[in-house]
């Protein structure tokens, strides 16, 4: 199976969004763009469901992780995600 290019396939989602939408460096932009809730409450089921092991109620530590984690879940999945983006 052939890798996805994230970083173009989200770039020409964010194009064509009527927000201004950094998913790059953003999980709620991400999350946005995706079309997933991208609430607090949202971000913590996913810490969740990541195990993160950090302070919840740290939220910009905890965003980061998070986004962190999700490039290299999707870089994991087969996707061709920039290294600049994950661990």
């Amino acid at each position: 199976m052939p890798e996805v290019d994230v970083e173009q396939m989200l770039d020409g989602m964010a194009a064509k969004s009527p927000e201004n939408l950094d998913w790059k460096t953003s999980i709620v932009d991400l999350m946005k763009l995706l079309g997933l809730e991208s609430s607090l409450t949202s971000r913590k089921q996913l810490a969740n469901e990541l195990h993160y092991a950090g302070d919840m109620n740290d939220a910009a530590s905890m965003n980061i992780c998070l986004h962190r984690q999700v490039m290299n879940k999707v870089a994991a999945n087969g996707g061709k995600v920039p290294a600049e983006l994950k661990d």
